[in-house]
């Protein structure tokens, strides 16, 4: 089985090749979006941007992929490592947080379930302040290996834990590295879940059937991903916003004519340092100099296309 790192060395080179991806009420929409005729957006937004928050730190297992070589001996803790995702919450999503408000935007968080345990006031401190709780399972185990009845168990305990400390049901999921198995969106369906984001086939949001019902898939990215980029392929904060300003230029020009989406994500440990805050703040207020730009939550984008009956159907 590839690990995590190697899972971002190939994604980088997915991501290279593409440069030669009672709670919705209270969402507030905190960026313009100008009435474009050309609109492929019920709204009037001409493209919409949504932002990932991964809250991961935590919930990882013992000697996870770090920055450190992986050469622990077997029976001893990498204690290093563990302080390399301890700046997650200590440091990181407390960062970005404040960095969300100064820009005025609201973004969906995806939550480990294990992790939200382990820091609960800063799980509810995400929901307070408007932003999103999505579900990423209970902790890192790879669920697509999982029995029918012990992955619904799995996901299942990821979203009560969000919902028991923030008070927030979680409506999306996002599996470990996307990696979800055959039986996973039956699950979310009978859970209740409205959508999920491991897909990377499209740049707008799309309905599939499941369980001869709709159900929403929003995409995700490994393009415009820090964990992709930053740690995998050990970009700069600068080579990190020029690439994701090269794709928001090309979405945005295209958004003339479809509907766009641009998904640009960002994980507690690695999103969350000084020089990656500094880049994001810089890329969205330069995303919000372009007139018809909106920033939604994922939740907002999948009862959206529910409602619009020109989304894309796949069979």
């Amino acid at each position: 089985m590839s690990s995590r790192r190697d899972f971002v060395k190939q994604g980088g080179l997915l991501g290279l090749a593409g440069l030669v991806g009672s709670n919705l009420a209270s969402a507030k929409q905190n960026t313009s979006a100008n009435n474009f005729n050309t609109s492929k957006w019920a709204d009037g937004s001409r493209l919409v941007v949504s932002v990932s928050m991964q809250f991961e730190a935590g919930g990882q297992p013992d000697n996870a992929e770090s920055p450190f070589p992986q050469n622990m001996q077997k029976g001893y803790i990498d204690l290093p490592g563990a302080t390399w995702f301890q700046y997650g919450y200590k440091e990181g999503i407390p960062r970005m947080l404040d960095n969300w408000d100064k820009l005025g935007i609201k973004v969906t968080s995806h939550m480990v379930g294990s992790a939200v345990l382990k820091n609960p006031a800063l799980a509810k401190e995400i929901v307070d302040r408007g932003h999103e709780a999505a579900a990423h399972g209970m902790n890192w185990a790879t669920q697509y290996t999982m029995p029918y009845e012990q992955e619904k168990q799995f996901i299942k305990d990821g979203a009560d834990a969000i919902k028991k400390v923030t008070g927030f049901t979680p409506a999306g999921y996002n599996a470990n590295w996307l990696r979800r198995g055959e039986n996973t969106l039956k699950i979310l369906q009978e859970l209740g879940f409205v959508y999920h984001i491991d897909d990377l086939s499209r740049d707008e949001p799309f309905i599939i059937p499941v369980n001869q019902k709709d159900f929403v898939v929003v995409p995700y990215t490994i393009r415009n991903n820090d964990i992709v980029l930053i740690e995998g392929k050990n970009f700069s904060a600068d080579q990190f916003l020029t690439q994701v300003k090269m794709e928001f230029d090309q979405l945005y020009a295209e958004a003339e004519f479809k509907r766009r989406q641009m998904s640009i994500s960002f994980h507690d440990r690695i999103g969350g340092t000084p020089q990656m805050v500094k880049a994001s703040n810089e890329l969205i207020k330069y995303i919000q100099q372009h007139k018809g730009v909106s920033f939604k939550r994922k939740d907002e984008i999948a009862k959206m296309a529910l409602e619009d009956k020109t989304t894309i159907r796949e069979s």
